[in-house]
């Protein structure tokens, strides 16, 4: 009978199990299958991530090929393995949640999307772009000719033509973005324009997608593929008039500094569902209503910084690799097999590769570029990434491309992306130093360069970066009130209205591995006397020092091997307290360990400084070797017929107790000791002051018999007492080292200890 042989569909699977107690397994649920799978791919990406750090690749190209592993070309050629992990009952749920996240993705890099910087957009940007977009679009269009006649066969001519030339014109923008503040190349003449003409090229391309998309319909009929691409300018043309000052509205109830109303948060998220559910009824994709969404929202202030927050952990950290994976599961390399599929793919990763390079550099070259940066523009604007996938995969779901063109497309995705290639301190305590060290106060005698180091890590999006990275990606000092302001930064400008201190802040952002060299190299240009760095390590409450950054330690050392000038190190335990003291109610006590030594005189000259401070004193301590532990060479020595020798240290003091015989607030006291026991319990009778300000190698007899084996070598031996938990005090420390052209012995061999080498900073 008929009915005998109709074949049964597989029932939907359950949300929860009943538990393997009861004989269910949680992998035929939707639930526990779900969280299976984004726990294999979660883990799987940020293995391939670490392994690919070496060659400083961006972590879409990690998930990309996870994606491609975990689908038929790799780990799915295993049934078994594809049918208890993917299940085709399950790549529903799978989908639907990658691209929920796709969603809110594409939300931010609209977001990432300046309208009024494409409205700046100078002839020369704009010339750029449209060639890096004409001539790759022609040759993609070429080559569908070729594809349709070999292995595309039977595919809608208009659409296919469409979606192979937007696929290799396209450039990937917050790809490019991270790649340039990498290289620190964000806002020197070539990466303003890279950046300029991506802006350009990706809204360009998100146009002719949707053109793509309404030709692509299963209507068949012209008529119906004009009313969709109408009625998505409609939509756009509504969200246009709409959208901004409801947006500007919220953003100015939203000062800095203080949080953003959660009301204002969840209303933005439901926009951006019910944008992406308007263009998705109207027949484009869902991703067009959330990205027009995110091109709408002010850029500047706390609301987009919020947004920013709140959404992209979340998305970047879960959600988009799923969307890798589910690329993954409908790639499969085994499809191009023979040499005229290889030979395809070869001749797509050239077409793609040459086109958008050659393009760039002949409009490059007509708006007179010198070569070297047409050619560094060729290949930036030629970057691919996530965009590009998502172009491809609305073409395979439309059955615009099949399995084997799918297959080389996703590859020359990979190939192109392939070759191209925020640490807090401690803000009270600092600025009270600084208050510290205004001496006399005149007003401009202390000027102060505070930057703010944000770690350039994967989640930092292309529009922190654009916003705040400045001057060849180093940082831009401001000079007046409009700066990039956020909470650490309007804590120094708020302190300069205060205080008799000139303030220049501003926000930094580099990879750790990188942090130093932006902290000399502006340390050097703005010819600064001393950089103060913070600790890596806070204080508990019962005292004692837990690690808070262990790769801050890696960025202070590095400082202080290159550092152009003297520099400290500030151990917090609250000076001051938790808030600013003002200048009339600062009371600190300074106390100043000398030894002796170029960092020992460096550090009593900046407490002589801070001396000068109406509300504070300065304790100097000179620790002297008892003269019975002398030896005979050094008796005959000074009883030479041609006088004793006078030592920098000794011509040093001999100043110093000049200027503190005229200066009441300094007190200047020599201590006699016989060894390194006397040493400490002398040291310990100073433990009530407010800092301690010390040289970070100091010389001499006495340092010897301390210079044992320490927890941070950094910090030289009188630092390690400080901070051990052994000497109890509430007292900050400041450790100094002057400035020398090229630090020696123990001062260069206490940086290149073993306990913290970048390649175990690599390995964390």
């Amino acid at each position: 009978m008929a009915s005998n042989a109709t074949a049964k569909c597989p029932p939907p699977m359950k949300a929860t199990s009943n538990g393997v107690f009861q004989e269910d397994d949680p992998l035929h649920f939707a639930l526990p299958l779900v969280i299976v799978q984004i726990c294999l791919v979660v883990f799987l990406t940020r293995v391939l991530a670490y392994l690919l750090r070496p060659l400083r690749q961006p972590r879409v190209i990690a998930e990309i090929i996870g994606g491609v592993l975990l689908g038929p070309s790799a780990l799915g050629r295993n049934h078994k393995y594809l049918d208890a992990i993917f299940p085709p009952r399950s790549l529903t749920v799978l989908d639907t949640l990658a691209n929920l996240g796709l969603l809110f993705f594409l939300f931010l890099v609209g977001l990432e999307l300046d309208p009024k910087g494409l409205r700046r957009t100078g002839k020369k940007a704009l010339s750029i772009a449209l060639g890096g977009i004409g001539l790759p679009f022609a040759l993609g269009v070429g080559t569908s000719f070729l594809l349709r006649a070999t292995i595309s066969k039977g595919v809608s001519q208009g659409p296919f033509l469409v979606f192979m030339g937007v696929a290799l014109s396209i450039t990937a923008f917050p790809v490019l973005a991270r790649i340039l503040a990498e290289l620190k190349l964000l806002t020197t003449d070539v990466g303003r324009m890279a950046m300029s003409a991506a802006a350009v090229n990706d809204v360009a391309a998100w146009i002719l997608l949707a053109l793509a998309i309404a030709l692509s319909g299963t209507g068949g009929s012209a008529i119906v593929s004009l009313w969709v691409f109408l009625c998505g300018f409609g939509f756009i043309a509504l969200c246009i008039f709409v959208c901004p000052p409801i947006f500007k509205w919220i953003a100015r109830r939203c000062p800095r500094g203080e949080p953003v109303d959660e009301i204002y948060i969840c209303a933005t998220l439901v926009a951006i569902l019910a944008a992406g559910f308007v263009t998705d009824t109207i027949g484009i994709h869902a991703l067009f209503g959330a990205f027009v969404l995110g091109v709408l929202v002010p850029k500047e202030g706390a609301f987009a910084e919020a947004l920013v927050e709140k959404v992209e952990d979340l998305v970047s950290g879960l959600f988009l690799p799923l969307y890798f994976v589910s690329s993954g599961l409908k790639t499969n390399v085994a499809t191009i097999q023979g040499a005229q599929s290889w030979g395809l793919l070869v001749l797509v990763i050239f077409t793609a590769c040459s086109g958008k390079i050659v393009g760039t550099i002949l409009v490059s070259l007509c708006c007179k570029v010198p070569f070297k940066e047409a050619l560094t523009l060729g290949f930036l604007m030629n970057t691919k990434g996530l965009v590009e996938l998502i172009v491809l995969n609305i073409g395979k779901d439309r059955g615009v491309l099949n399995d084997q063109t799918f297959a080389i497309m996703v590859l020359m995705a990979l190939f192109t992306t392939f070759i191209t290639t925020p640490v807090h301190t401690h803000i009270p305590t600092l600025i009270n130093l600084m208050e510290a060290s205004r001496g006399r106060g005149k007003r401009g005698g202390l000027r102060v360069y505070a930057m703010h180091l944000m770690e350039l890590s994967e989640r930092s999006s292309a529009i922190l970066m654009v916003h705040k990275a400045r001057n060849n990606g180093l940082p831009f000092w401001s000079k007046g009130q409009n700066s990039d302001a956020n909470q650490i930064v309007v804590a120094f400008e708020a302190f300069q209205h205060l205080s008799q201190v000139s303030i220049r802040p501003t926000t930094a952002i580099s990879p750790i591995s990188s942090m130093h060299e932006d902290i000399c190299t502006s340390a050097d240009r703005k010819r600064v006397a001393m950089i103060i760095l913070p600790y890596h390590k806070h204080q508990r409450l019962d005292g004692h020092l837990e690690t808070t950054r262990a790769d801050l330690r890696y960025v202070n050392r590095r400082v202080l091997e290159h550092s152009p000038c003297s520099v400290g190190i500030l151990i917090d335990r609250g000076l001051g307290g938790k808030s600013h003291i003002s200048a009339s109610n600062v009371d600190y006590t300074v106390t100043a360990l000398f030894f002796g030594g170029h960092d020992d005189r460096e550090a009593l000259s900046y407490g002589a400084l801070m001396a000068e401070h109406t509300g504070i004193n300065l304790n100097a301590i000179r620790f002297v070797v008892d003269a019975k532990l002398v030896g005979e060479s050094v008796q005959l020595e000074i009883n030479d017929q041609h006088g004793p020798e006078v030592t920098p240290d000794e011509e040093f003091l001999a100043e110093f107790k000049q200027k503190v015989s005229q200066d009441g607030s300094i007190k200047y006291e020599e201590i006699v000791v016989s060894n390194a026991a006397e040493t400490v319990d002398a040291i310990n009778k100073y433990n009530r002051c407010n800092l301690f300000v010390i040289g970070r190698m100091p010389e001499g007899q006495l340092v010897a018999a301390l210079n044992k084996k320490t927890e941070c070598p950094e910090l030289g031996p009188i630092g390690n007492l400080l901070i051990s938990p052994e000497f109890k005090t509430t007292a900050s420390v400041l450790v100094v080292q002057q400035y020398r052209s090229q630090l020696t012995g123990d001062s260069l061999a206490s940086l290149k200890d073993d306990c913290t080498t970048e390649e175990e900073y690599d390995s964390q």
